[in-house]
């Protein structure tokens, strides 16, 4: 197995090209298996984790995650400094039986907002700073001048080092950078957007974007939600018996019976060629992974040293094909 390290975008920190996820702990992962998948990564060479301040609402509550990551880094053994730590800010993350305030409460890229959500995060994470610190969505009502200063405050106070974006536009990336560079701030490093096989939306604006303003794509969902890993013979073993999931299979199986038979051909397991498609894009950092247990975490990893030529891409684009490029080649001409 060999993870590659890369810089983020054209920035100098240096991460790994698979990115660790930590939605599922605290509610689908517990937690001493969740110490063990970070101590596993490391062991593999996974230095980039991911996480949100919201995670954990699910079935514990907001920041429920980040605690969890706060605990491992506290058993020592040098883990906070290994790890290039990227979390959030934009969604509630409050505890049950704490008083409701709009201010902390709402979803909003106040520079309020954006001082007392870092500061909780870095007490749930019992960390100093935030190696990336991502708004995890845009906010159109508050001015780019106060969101800047609310993560430029942070930055000067040696709290966060980059700030990052997530289900951003094109557009709103290219705002953000530009309103940024007018005030000599070095602006978003990196986009964190939905993309895989199935959904390449993003091919339009937001990777040219990216591409343009020197940032690291770091794509959430790279296997679809379970559909391009072996959903087809998951559900004929029972092993995703869920019926939303069966309805989504069935609209996809002729896309999905000919990507799982190309997969055999290419005798990889189709997450694992869901992800090496990803990592063939050059503007792509690192895919996210979400891993329930060890082994899935080996196998993405596996991932990193699959080679597509362009015969195989050629035929994933006939299975998936995407926009048509970008815009406004796509369609406009």
């Amino acid at each position: 197995m060999a993870v590659e390290h890369r810089r983020l975008g054209r920035h100098g920190v240096l991460v790994s090209n698979l990115c660790l996820g930590t939605m599922n702990f605290g509610w689908v992962t517990e937690d001493k298996d969740a110490y063990a998948i970070m101590d596993r990564a490391l062991e593999l060479g996974i230095n980039f984790f991911d996480t949100a301040d919201v995670y954990g609402g699910w079935s514990q509550y907001h920041g429920k995650t980040e605690e969890i990551i706060g605990e491992w880094f506290a058993q020592g053994g040098g883990r906070r400094d290994a790890v290039v730590l990227a979390t959030k800010v934009y969604n509630p993350a409050n505890k049950p039986g704490e008083i409701a305030e709009p201010n902390h409460d709402g979803r909003s890229l106040s520079a309020m907002k954006i001082k007392r959500h870092a500061e909780g995060s870095l007490r749930r994470l019992q960390t100093d700073w935030i190696d990336l610190y991502q708004m995890h969505h845009v906010d159109r009502e508050v001015p780019w001048h106060e969101i800047w200063e609310g993560f430029g405050n942070l930055q000067s106070q040696g709290k966060v080092v980059y700030v990052g974006s997530s289900n951003f536009a094109g557009w709103d990336i290219a705002t953000a950078c530009q309103e940024a560079d007018k005030r000599g701030k070095t602006g978003l490093v990196s986009e964190q957007s939905i993309y895989h096989l199935d959904n390449r939306m993003v091919e339009l604006e937001v990777v040219p974007a990216c591409r343009h303003y020197g940032m690291g794509l770091i794509p959430w969902s790279p296997l679809g939600g379970g559909m391009l890993g072996g959903a087809l013979q998951k559900l004929e073993e029972g092993r995703r018996a869920n019926e939303d999931f069966a309805k989504r299979v069935e609209a996809k199986r002729p896309q999905l019976e000919k990507y799982e038979a190309l997969c055999r051909e290419l005798g990889h397991a189709p997450a694992e060629v869901a992800l090496a498609w990803l990592l063939h894009n050059p503007v792509v950092t690192a895919p996210i992974i979400g891993p329930r247990t060890i082994e899935q975490l080996e196998s993405a990893v596996r991932a990193t040293e699959i080679k597509l030529d362009e015969q195989t891409l050629a035929k994933l684009d006939e299975i998936f094909p995407g926009p048509g490029g970008e815009a406004p080649k796509a369609y406009a001409w």
